[in-house]
């Protein structure tokens, strides 16, 4: 029940304003207000602030949407952009720390954002139950090798486990695909976009032949079977020759990457989300819109400050992926497909050194015939 009213403070913008709040007592003792105990934290009001900046709203117009505030307290847009500078800070030390060793890793895409004239390459993840997470962003002028190697060795320092069981999806970027390949060898599980290829492979034909291309080229990934595919797409390669030899060069720089999900028998709907970017491609999408209202970025740490608060506001509208269910069967099945090469390539290697230690004791015999 109601007891009366106190005097007391909350915090408002920057300032420190005073205020009568209600007190509150049941049979035994006062009963502390949670509101009021939120808003004399100093903090509280710079994580509301970011949360609207977030969804739309800029510190010029902030004065606006709290006028009743402001005309009894005065917020000025000094103050607000020193909240939002304190919040952003806090949410980027957020996320560059945060552990990732609980984080058992299905696939990983990979892509790169431009904003204010730097490249930021950033690794979104998918873990064994379907659920999605901002894995961690690296910051350079382009997108190239080092910036992905530094952006592979930042997730390891936190813990996370990268192995040759993960499925990494990438929309063709040099640098990218260069650095993991350094990093797994033969043995990388890389499947290409399939939206930017379909793109690449059109771009270098006349307009008459585009459609034709593009229903060729979706009819044959549409195919469950992996022979089947690989079939179409070496017919399409070969129409695509007859009209274009760039167009079709494009397609086979990445003829078997397109078909990496297929060789792995990976169920259908499953494949929707693994066979494009369009899973990274969303999460920038919210990038996009949540910074519409900055005009200028004026530093590499505010930079990295927004991106890394909008990437965490973006994982609360995160839904798990489709065909979730299938994900073990995929593992395994992966499991099953390495273990058999590995058996190969030891087969090889015997047979190599077999072969050389054959040609080392024809050489000896010949040379004490000869002596």
């Amino acid at each position: 029940m109601k007891w009366g009213f106190q005097k007391g403070s909350v915090y408002v913008g920057n300032e420190k304003t005073r205020i009568n709040h209600p007190r509150l007592r049941n049979k035994q003792k006062e009963v502390p207000l949670k509101l009021y105990e939120r808003l004399k934290r100093s903090d509280e009001f710079s994580e509301e602030m970011l949360a609207k900046a977030l969804r739309g709203l800029s510190g010029r117009k902030y004065k606006e949407t709290v006028s009743e505030l402001a005309k009894g307290f005065g917020l000025s847009s000094s103050s607000i952009s020193n909240r939002y500078v304190e919040a952003g800070r806090k949410k980027l030390q957020e996320f560059q720390e945060r552990d990732l060793s609980e984080f058992e890793t299905f696939a990983i895409f990979l892509d790169t954002v431009h904003r204010g004239g730097a490249a930021f390459t950033v690794a979104l993840g998918v873990d064994k139950k379907g659920k999605k997470k901002a894995l961690g962003l690296w910051e350079g002028a382009t997108e190239n090798r080092e910036v992905a190697k530094c952006l592979l060795s930042d997730l390891e320092s936190r813990g996370l486990k990268l192995n040759k069981e993960i499925i990494f999806v990438t929309d063709g970027g040099g640098g990218i695909i260069r650095a993991l390949k350094d990093r797994f060898g033969k043995e990388l599980l890389h499947q290409r976009c399939t939206v930017h290829k379909d793109r690449n492979i059109q771009n270098h034909l006349p307009k008459k032949y585009r459609k034709a291309a593009h229903r060729r080229f979706r009819n044959a990934l549409d195919l469950k079977a992996y022979s089947e595919a690989k079939e179409e797409l070496g017919n399409l390669k070969q129409w695509l020759a007859g009209i274009n030899e760039s167009s079709a060069r494009s397609l086979e720089e990445a003829f078997e990457e397109l078909l990496t999900l297929h060789r792995l028998e990976v169920p259908e709907l499953l494949r929707r989300t693994l066979h494009t970017t369009n899973a990274i491609e969303s999460m920038f999408s919210t990038v996009r819109h949540c910074e519409k209202n900055i005009k200028r970025y004026r530093s590499s740490k505010m930079s990295q400050r927004w991106l890394a608060s909008v990437l965490l506001y973006a994982e609360d509208n995160f839904r798990t992926v489709k065909g979730f269910n299938e994900i073990p069967w995929v593992i395994q099945k992966i499991r099953i497909v390495q273990k058999s090469n590995d058996s190969k390539n030891q087969n090889k290697l015997q047979q190599s050194l077999k072969a050389a230690g054959l040609w080392v004791l024809n050489r000896w015999t010949v040379l004490k015939y000869f002596n």
